[in-house]
């Protein structure tokens, strides 16, 4: 269920010499849950991605909204408590997207095949105070 994914919950940032991502989700509420992602890069635009986490008719669905772009459901495949991989194997780019708690924190991944080579970009973020 997506109160399961309350693990997610929080205010998380990862800092690195490319510039800063954040990320905030809301805690599970009637069933759902909201995010928000902001990339800054020196001498970029920001980039905002809003997220939500629902339960739809494939299960616990994952669905980003991206500048420009329509918005993706990713569905949640079965695994271990603390590890949460949602699935779209007909986009693009990327195919799964998969969040687990590392230690106290947050790690997140975008992973799928590009041309027909494995890609995959991760993130660390530590819980902001």
């Amino acid at each position: 269920t997506v109160a399961d994914l309350a693990w997610m919950a929080g205010d998380w940032s990862q800092e690195t010499a490319g510039g800063t991502v954040r990320e905030t989700w809301l805690p599970p509420l009637q069933g759902s849950m909201a995010g928000l992602t902001q990339t800054h890069r020196p001498g970029k635009p920001v980039v905002t991605e809003f997220s939500t986490i629902t339960t739809e008719r494939a299960g616990v669905t994952f669905t980003p909204s991206l500048q420009g772009q329509p918005p993706t459901p990713f569905a949640l495949k079965p695994g271990e408590p603390g590890v949460a991989v949602f699935e779209n194997p007909a986009h693009d780019f990327p195919q799964r997207v998969i969040y687990r708690r590392c230690e106290l924190d947050l790690c997140a991944r975008v992973e799928g095949t590009i041309n027909g080579v494995e890609q995959g970009m991760d993130w660390r973020y530590r819980r902001l105070p």
